[in-house]
């Protein structure tokens, strides 16, 4: 009798054994079960946002505008304009960090002015509606100088906004460009004494956000601004000057026009 029982008590242990052990079984399919399903809602979830991304930037136009700042989303970077000597990630962050300067145009542009003429004070005499502005306090408060400021920023502001459309980039900065043909005694070397001032205003505006990172993307950025200006400036001295800006609306010049001689 009492082997009889442990035979049944062993049958009942390998039949509890069993019935745990395909439980156990139904529980790991349900979690595989489980993974999978997520892995494909993912997946899916990832391709519907790359088309997203596709319908946005066709329903944008290109109109560089309407962004403030490109998209980069689950479909990685957007190829960039092999023109354009920045990399996609290096677009974003000169976009994103140009926002900072947008919120501090004029001062920044009266910073730039003021290091400019601190470095050159020769092109004071370019300026006629204040180059009788000799000191740093006379230009700070010169409301000329804050309105040429304001303009000047404003156009390199167009710019930088216009990099997601190389086109339309070329267009303006060269016709800017071409415009100071019309300046008496103007250099193309001028241009690019505007180039320190500038980077030394951004500095100033940005403070612990102007990075050695930010910094280089920065010295990408306007020393292409500036090659385009050149090369605008270069160009026009084949063509008519007055028929090349006729057509739209004149262009904001880095200068003022010169003080002539009565």
């Amino acid at each position: 009798m009492g082997g009889w029982e442990t035979n049944a008590q062993k049958r009942a242990t390998k039949l509890n054994n069993k019935t745990n052990t395909k439980q156990l079984q139904k529980k790991k399919n349900r979690h595989i079960h489980t993974y999978t399903q997520t892995s494909q809602t993912n997946r899916k979830r990832n391709a519907m946002g790359c088309e997203l991304t596709k319908l946005a930037s066709s329903s944008n136009g290109g109109n560089s505008k309407s962004n403030n700042l490109p998209s980069l989303d689950a479909c990685g970077p957007p190829p960039v304009d092999s023109r354009l000597p920045l990399t996609a990630k290096q677009k974003y962050t000169m976009v994103a960090s140009w926002k900072g300067i947008s919120r501090a145009m004029e001062t920044t542009g009266i910073t730039m002015f003021i290091k400019l003429f601190e470095e050159h004070a020769d092109l004071l005499n370019m300026f006629a509606k204040f180059k009788e502005l000799k000191t740093k306090e006379e230009q700070a408060t010169s409301e000329e100088l804050q309105e040429h400021a304001n303009k000047v920023m404003n156009t390199l502001d167009e710019g930088i906004r216009g990099l997601d459309d190389l086109d339309t980039f070329f267009e303006f900065i060269h016709q800017v460009g071409a415009s100071h043909r019309r300046i008496p005694g103007f250099k193309q070397e001028y241009f690019w004494r505007i180039e320190e001032p500038f980077l030394s205003a951004v500095s100033t505006t940005l403070g612990d956000r102007y990075t050695q990172n930010v910094e280089g993307i920065y010295k990408l950025t306007i020393k292409f601004i500036i090659e385009t200006l050149v090369a605008g400036y270069e160009a026009s001295a084949n063509n008519n000057v007055d028929n090349t800006t006729s057509s739209s609306t004149p262009a904001t010049k880095l200068s003022d026009e010169p003080n002539r001689a009565s």
